[in-house]
């Protein structure tokens, strides 16, 4: 029997795009990221992901991106054991439980206050706190413990968010801490363009506001707190060699060339 969630908004919906190319890409023969987990949200969901027409590429990118950012995470929490975590826009992913939190970091799950049946689904080990808050508020932050050094993850966010909305976010959570690090998957004025005329991000295209920025240091000249460590061009991954033949030559290609790769998926890190 499978478990029903309550019904979401079109931009809550849109959660169930990255779960299920998560699940999808731990159904292959050599997956990338191996979320097993995000795949038995699926089937409890007996969710029908053939509605959605996923293509190989936003697998294989989807799941890529979600690794690089996992990364992130799980240095910054081995090197720092007293951090707190924050996963912004969490939906109905488990990075909590990928990166084998320590049992003395506080990690935070956020998003809208719907989204909180999430636990109805997600085993209890993975979801250590949730906060359901719309993240533009202002005051959802009083709920997590300051003073301690922090690192936030965000991943398939920040689209949904004008350059605004996303700078005063920033800003609010560069202020709460004393020091930490951001990663967020990022999106160019090309990568925005695509997400509406490519049908495997139709589902979500409506709701995007961002417009996209082509320069990594673009959020340092939002903040000067901010400063980036590395941007992840995922063409230049090596995981690119378990993608399908003919996508495997396009990223390959696509390496060469600094500008072309930031057309494609890029994770951007930063600390503060």
């Amino acid at each position: 029997m499978s478990t029903t969630l309550p019904a979401f908004t079109p931009l809550e919906d849109s959660l169930y795009l990255t779960l299920c190319c998560r699940a999808l890409d731990s159904r292959s023969p050599r997956p990338i990221l191996g979320d097993a987990l995000a795949d038995e949200i699926v089937r409890e969901l007996d969710y029908d992901i053939g509605q959605l027409h996923i293509d190989a590429n936003l697998i294989n990118t989807c799941a890529l991106r979600a690794k690089r950012i996992d990364e992130v995470a799980a240095d910054f929490v081995a090197r720092h054991p007293d951090a707190v975590g924050l996963d912004l826009g969490a939906g109905l992913d488990t990075r909590s439980a990928r990166i084998a939190l320590p049992s003395t970091v506080d990690w935070y799950d956020v998003d809208f206050p719907a989204v909180a049946a999430r636990e109805r689904v997600i085993p209890g080990h993975a979801n250590p706190h949730a906060i359901g808050a719309d993240l533009r508020d202002r005051d959802w932050l009083d709920a997590v413990p300051t003073g301690r050094p922090a690192v936030v993850v965000a991943d398939g966010l920040m689209g949904f968010f004008t350059q605004q909305e996303m700078s005063s976010l920033l800003d609010r959570l560069i202020s709460h801490f004393p020091s930490g690090e951001i990663a967020f998957n990022s999106y160019s004025r090309f990568a925005i363009w695509a997400t509406k005329h490519v049908r495997g991000t139709k589902a979500v295209s409506e709701l995007l506001k961002f417009p996209g920025f082509d320069d990594p240091h673009e959020p340092e000249r939002w903040d000067p707190r901010l400063h980036l460590v590395r941007e992840i061009l995922l063409s230049r991954e090596p995981e690119v060699a378990q993608f399908p033949p003919a996508l495997r030559l396009y990223y390959r290609l696509s390496s060469h060339s600094t500008a072309w790769s930031r057309k494609g998926t890029i994770v951007l890190h930063y600390r503060f």
